[in-house]
């Protein structure tokens, strides 16, 4: 099982394909929020190109699972033919949770403690384009970063494969930090 986790792509088709090249064949896309609009307070990302990223996740030939985040409007729905699941996502993958939560409404303490409540294994987070990957007791706190606007200076995404979970580098590919996991 192999599952690319990205988030805040911000309508950038460039970030998208270089995350897909980066990620290689999987499972899922996991998708932590504000996908196809830049937002008013960020600036136009390379590649900006709403349209055709909605067409390139519409022709994915595999599951797109992404949860709602504050630049995601009821008009980005209407061009993808995925659903956008709001305010959460979850996946089951035999024993192992993932809940997935772009991160602009609750706290990280408010996810955490949900997360327990739910015996989730794998919080997803984005909002913040800062990328983190943290193990706390039996839960693992992810922030892919933002493939197309990051603001600790490295376009970042995750891939989950096997028993591990690693952050990427989307400029050279390479692994930043992993942990194991078990599923």
């Amino acid at each position: 099982m192999k599952i690319a986790i990205i988030s805040d792509t911000h309508g950038s088709i460039t970030a998208f394909n270089r995350a897909m090249e980066v990620a290689g064949p999987c499972d899922f896309i996991v998708h932590a929020g504000d996908i196809l609009y830049h937002g008013p307070r960020n600036p136009l990302p390379e590649g900006y190109k709403p349209q055709e990223l909605a067409n390139a996740i519409n022709a994915l030939d595999v599951p797109f699972v992404a949860a709602a985040g504050n630049c995601d409007a009821p008009i980005d729905q209407a061009l993808l033919s995925v659903p956008i699941q709001a305010p959460y996502a979850m996946l089951y993958i035999e024993n192992f949770k993932i809940l997935v939560n772009h991160g602009h409404d609750a706290s990280l303490e408010e996810l955490i403690e949900l997360c327990r409540k739910w015996k989730v294994n794998l919080l997803v987070t984005g909002h913040t384009h800062v990328k983190q990957l943290e193990k706390k007791d039996d839960l693992i706190l992810l922030n892919p970063g933002s493939c197309s606007l990051p603001k600790d200076s490295i376009a970042s995404m995750a891939i989950l494969e096997d028993s591990n979970i690693r952050l990427v580098n989307l400029e050279n590919g390479q692994t930043l930090e992993s942990i194991s996991v078990k599923l």
